[in-house]
């Protein structure tokens, strides 16, 4: 079956490469106008059309119309295709099995009960965090399903945080995209400026650059403009002095490893791992140490810091401990904090790192 272009638009290369891409959950934070509808209705469209049960979820009634009214035209006129039309329940089944439904999350448990191969959240933002982790998350379950999940950001909510995981390469089955409103070369870019000379700084950039604009609990400030991707070094450069900090992951909790230009106060290298023996991860911290000459290495020594420490020193490396208390720990939040917004300290431009700071809030 033809799709019809003038109905669903041909992708872009930015929207088919999200289109195209293995990952099962994909999340794209996007400016307003970019094509999210687009792209979701193409992925759907076709999806239904290959034996899937594909829902598309929004958040209002209005929301979900728009998007029906274009599949419904997209189907129109393929009556040997089309098995049967429920104008009411916005249900369109295929005579091969598929079927496309579009759904509203004014109350998320009417959304239960069946399973799904495919679901776009169109707007995510906007729909409540159980709506996918408590109904639609499941429903993927036993078929294995996918989702496209897509909004333009509305501060930093559970769509934030889907957005970071996909940004995490540790996360195998996720993938995000960051696509302002600018990546539409239909949008003339006069129609841009005018919105960032008209519009509040914070609003274009959520509205316009898919920004995820912090509330006032934000502790790191200035994250971004200190992220340097030249601030990557392939190895250790004469006459500098380089440490690094070990921070020991507990249970499931990843183990991180920083190791820090002391001459240009800069981040030179991260590594981060869960689910290794203990003895392989002294064997890397090692390694690292080694890698980059480190004249000292602090460790929290909290919980099962304390003996892999003492197996370290064991081995020569130039191992110090401490440990973090309720007492001790904001000095080093704030010294931090302070170094980022001053410009002081150049970060890797690593989206897990960035997306943890900018995450973090005082408990």
């Amino acid at each position: 079956m033809q799709t019809n272009y003038t109905i669903i638009p041909r992708l872009r290369p930015d929207q088919r490469e999200v289109a195209q891409h293995p990952a099962r959950f994909k999340v794209v934070a996007c400016g307003r106008r970019w094509g999210k509808t687009t792209l979701g209705l193409a992925m759907a469209f076709y999806l239904a059309q290959t034996q899937r049960r594909v829902w598309w979820v929004a958040p209002t009634y209005g929301l979900a119309f728009h998007p029906w009214r274009r599949l419904r035209a997209a189907f129109a006129g393929t009556t040997d295709l089309v098995a049967q039309k429920l104008e009411a329940e916005r249900y369109i089944a295929l005579e091969d099995g598929g079927e496309i439904s579009v759904k509203t999350a004014h109350d998320p448990d009417l959304l239960r009960g069946v399973g799904l191969d495919f679901v776009v959240l169109d707007e995510a933002a906007y729909l409540d965090r159980r709506t996918w982790e408590a109904v639609l998350l499941p429903a993927l379950a036993d078929r294995q399903g996918r989702a496209l999940i897509v909004s333009t950001p509305k501060g930093r909510n559970w769509f934030w945080e889907a957005f970071r995981r996909g940004q995490d390469p540790a996360m195998g089955q996720w993938a995000s995209w960051r696509a302002p409103t600018s990546a539409n070369d239909r949008i003339p870019p006069t129609e841009i400026s005018s919105a960032r000379e008209l519009l509040p700084r914070r609003l274009f950039e959520q509205e316009y650059e898919a920004a995820f604009i912090a509330d006032g609990g934000t502790v790191f400030r200035g994250v971004e403009a200190a992220a340097d991707p030249d601030a990557a070094q392939p190895g250790p450069r004469a006459g500098h002095t380089y440490v690094m900090g070990v921070d020991f992951g507990r249970h499931e909790d990843f183990t991180a490893l920083a190791v820090l230009d002391v001459t240009e106060r800069a981040l030179v290298a991260l590594d981060r791992f869960t689910e290794v023996s203990w003895s392989l991860q002294r064997a890397r911290i090692a390694a690292l140490a080694a890698r980059w000459g480190v004249r000292a290495i602090l460790a929290e020594a909290n919980a099962m810091g304390e003996p892999n420490i003492e197996a370290l020193q064991r081995d020569g490396l130039p191992v110090s401990g401490f440990t973090t208390t309720g007492r001790s720990k904001p000095p080093l939040i704030e010294s931090l904090a302070l170094a980022i917004e001053d410009g002081e300290l150049t970060l890797l431009p690593d989206p897990v790192l960035l997306g943890e700071l900018q995450a973090y809030t005082y408990e």
